[in-house]
This record gives C-alpha cells, sequence and structure tokens, in this order.
C-alpha cells in the first residue's frame, strides 16, 4: 500500500489538518495517476496502525466508505506522513562508497543525527538556499517509518516493526553543518527534508536485496547507488537505537546517502536558485524538489 499525508482542513476553528490516506489506481474510477481515500487525522492514525491499516487494505477495495469516498489525487494537497511528534533521525556516512568519498573509513557504529518534523516538506515544495550559504547540497535517501513501539529489541523485532518506506532528501547547509563537530543546523533549514509516500514493508521487501537510488541535478544524474551498500542495515539501525531511546510509530529513519554528494567534488557542485533536484528510488518514486532564494523563507 500506498500512503500519503492530505491536508483536508476542518478541524477546531478551521485550522488545517492533516489526514493519512491510501493510494490507489482502481478506486473511483481508476482516475488518471491513481485515488486517494483519507482514513484519519494523523495523529490518530498512528495511535492504532493495526485498525487503521486494516482500514486502509478494505478502503483500497473499495469496501468501507473511506474507498467510495476516494478523491483523485491530482486535487489533493500533500503532506508529510507522519504525526507531528514524530522523531526524525538520520544516518551519517551508512554507505561504503559515500564513506570513502569523504576521506573516511567505514565507522564502527552508527553516525546519528537528528531532524526536527518542521524541516519536513513533500514533493513539489521549494526549498530556499538559506543567505549565508552559497548553495545547498543534495543526500538521495530511503527512510524508514516505524510501525511499532521499540525498546531494545533485537534486529528479528526491529524489522517486524517496520511500517514502511519513503523516497527522502536529505538537503544540507554545508556551511552550518562544517561551524562545529555538531550537524544538527545544517541539517534543519527550512522545507530541507522532502518525503514521499510510505509504501509499506511487505511491498518493498528487503533493503538488502537492493533497491536502486538516484538523484538527478536538473536532469544529470549526481547519485546512482543501490541500498546494498549500506553499512547498516535498517534492522540492524532500528535495534541499536532502540537500546537507548525507545521508538514510536511514525517516527523515521533516514538510512544514508550513497556516493555523488556535490561538496566533495572538484569544483564543489551545489544546488543554487533555479535548480530543480530530483530523487528517485526504485518501488518508492521520485521526489521533485525546486530550488529558491531566501526569500522563500518567509512562508517557513
Amino acid at each position: 500500500m500506498r500512503l500519503i499525508g492530505m491536508v483536508t482542513g476542518g478541524g477546531d476553528r478551521g485550522r488545517r489538518r492533516i489526514t493519512v490516506g491510501v493510494v490507489a489506481d482502481g478506486m473511483a474510477g481508476g482516475a488518471v495517476g491513481g485515488v486517494v481515500a483519507p482514513l484519519a487525522e494523523v495523529t490518530d492514525f498512528y495511535a492504532d496502525l493495526p485498525y487503521w491499516l486494516d482500514e486502509a487494505r478494505a478502503a483500497a477495495r473499495g469496501t468501507t466508505a473511506a474507498g467510495r469516498d476516494a478523491v483523485p489525487l491530482a486535487e489533493v494537497e500533500l503532506a508529510p506522513p507522519v504525526p507531528p511528534s514524530a522523531r526524525v533521525l538520520c544516518i551519517g556516512l551508512n554507505y561504503r562508497a559515500h564513506a570513502a568519498e569523504g576521506g573516511f573509513q567505514p565507522p564502527e557504529h552508527p553516525t546519528v543525527f537528528g531532524r526536527w518534523t518542521a524541516s519536513l516538506s513533500v514533493t513539489g515544495t521549494p526549498v530556499p538556499v538559506p543567505a549565508n550559504e552559497p548553495g545547498l547540497d543534495w543526500e538521495g535517501e530511503v527512510a524508514a517509518v516505524v510501525g511499532a513501539r521499540l525498546t531494545d529489541v533485537d534486529e528479528s523485532a526491529a524489522e517486524a516493526g517496520i511500517l514502511g518506506y519513503a523516497a527522502f532528501n536529505d538537503i544540507t547547509a554545508r556551511t552550518a553543518q562544517k561551524l562545529t563537530a555538531q550537524w544538527t543546523l545544517g541539517k534543519n533549514a527550512d522545507f530541507s527534508g522532502p518525503i514521499g509516500p510510505i509504501v509499506t514493508a511487505d511491498e518493498v521487501g528487503r533493503l538488502t536485496d537492493g533497491l536502486r537510488l538516484v538523484t538527478r541535478v536538473n536532469g544529470e544524474v549526481m547519485q546512482d547507488g543501490d541500498t546494498r551498500d549500506m553499512i547498516f542495515t535498517v534492522p540492524e539501525l532500528l535495534a541499536r537505537i532502540s537500546a537507548t531511546m525507545t521508538l514510536h510509530p511514525g517516527d523515521v529513519i533516514a538510512t544514508g546517502t550513497p556516493e555523488g554528494v556535490g561538496y566533495v567534488r572538484t569544483p564543489a557542485k551545489l544546488l543554487v536558485p533555479g535548480d530543480v533536484v530530483e530523487v528517485e528510488i526504485e518501488r518508492l518514486g521520485l521526489l521533485r524538489t525546486p530550488v529558491t532564494d531566501a526569500s522563500a523563507r518567509s512562508g517557513a
């Protein structure tokens, strides 16, 4: 199944409301581009995942009211499909070739840093270059979304607790990132974390079997990697992280990027206003992000 976040409005005092929906091609007459059936407000969805996943399967078959109320996907305003309480944990240097291109030895332990959900965006959302940056760097990644409460679990339980995977771009402000040994500032620029729909784990399979990941800038291929090059597998990452902090449904693990980032090139190549960066991942889909100037930050 493919799960999206969608803006449905309503709620108290007419405030924007984010709902999780399930996408299918066959509902509502098979509209071009697919249709989406709304399921539940995002926090409610993750509070009772087993129930809502059953509802999603029924909606995809058109056998529930949600399935009958499906609307064309093209008419939906997308939103990140994770709750506002989600922790977004990113893994640095998790592809052998990427570690090598930066002059690093493969790490013995995962390098974990954090994003806030406020930095997340969706395909098509422009990302502004901060005024103190010469440009932004791309990092196409697979994001794993947690589907169960995980506390000090082994790798088998961790794997069973994966809801699904999404395309992700860990767009990075390198100047801010390199100011200190802590990467937080450079990894939380406004709108710099576009994330795609969640494709459930049963449809994706294991990343160790290989998913091709391609990043393009203005149509030119910059990254062409494979998840088989990962140093730490997703179950291993979840198990190691859960030994220290409990993971909850909706938490996101961005699993690292393959070789081909911009800052290591000679000369360095960065995203500047007018550029378009695309991340396309086998089975997960395509993210397209236009790059604009700092004036766009007024909507952050």
